[in-house]
């Protein structure tokens, strides 16, 4: 077999959209994915953090004694620039002994993150815009889709928006129930936040600033770069979490006809779920 045809057979199901939807997540394994925990070297998924189990991803604690701030990531392979990211997640049982408090049913999607390669061994988390996941605590209010901003800045409502989170209008979502987000990227202009097909925070002009990331390759730091693609990667901050569904489509072959893109955006909202 030549090389190049060994290229092609090894393409995975993930790296093959259907009707302009990669299936990040297979419901297999995680062949399409690498692993960067605080610590640890590229790809030891120290503790079996991050597994397949009944069909799901799940950030799992059981084989830890003490969280230690081992801030884990698990990068998709493929980089992506323009898309439509759907997630269906939920939080699960009790937060590892030495979780911070604010990280209580804390996860979250990290997008244009740097590559996971490129993390220095003791970085807690990527450059990356941050779409953060929230549980409720039983009462009270605690939105979910909010943003953060590791190492980065936005632009919103026409301004340069420089804190580190910001709540989204979401509702709460209590208990071990399955929340469906969804996230609009296209490239470096405009972003928004999707919860249950409500539209809850959006912003633009994603670039690189700010602080909120330690022990980072200051080549990777580019203070003031727009960012217009980059890797995708879901958190483990501590408390167990699982993803029964992860999913993209693929707007990039739509930017250069904005007609063509609106009547796909369209169409996409459209959708049933």
């Amino acid at each position: 077999m030549t090389l190049g045809l060994a290229l092609i057979c090894g393409i995975s199901a993930a790296q093959k959209p259907k009707n302009g939807w990669y299936q990040l997540f297979n419901g297999k394994d995680l062949k399409d994915w690498d692993v960067k925990i605080t610590g640890h070297a590229l790809n030891d998924n120290y503790g079996n953090t991050f597994r397949v189990r009944d069909g799901k991803l799940c950030v799992s604690y059981d084989q830890y004694e003490a969280f230690n701030e081992q801030y884990g990531h698990i990068f998709h392979k493929k980089k992506f620039s323009a898309y439509l990211l759907v997630m269906e997640y939920r939080f699960i049982g009790d937060q590892v002994k030495g979780g911070p408090g604010w990280a209580f049913r804390n996860s979250g999607a990290m997008l244009h993150c740097q590559p996971a390669a490129s993390m220095g061994k003791d970085q807690d988390f990527p450059i990356s815009i941050e779409v953060q996941l929230l549980g409720g605590k039983g009462t009270g209010n605690r939105t979910t889709a909010n943003l953060c901003t590791p190492g980065t800045n936005v632009v919103m409502n026409g301004k340069l928006f420089t804190p580190h989170c910001v709540d989204s209008k979401s509702k709460t979502y209590h208990g071990d129930v399955w929340v469906r987000a969804e996230v609009l990227v296209l490239g470096d202009s405009i972003i928004k936040h999707i919860v249950e097909k409500d539209t809850v925070l959006t912003y633009e002009k994603p670039q690189i600033g700010g602080g909120n990331v330690s022990h980072y390759d200051p080549a990777y730091k580019q203070d003031g770069k727009l960012l217009s693609e980059g890797y995708i990667s879901l958190q483990s901050e501590s408390h167990p979490v699982e993803y029964r569904k992860v999913e993209l489509f693929d707007l990039a072959p739509y930017m250069k006809d904005r007609n063509k893109l609106e009547k796909k955006l369209a169409e996409l909202q459209q959708r049933k779920q």
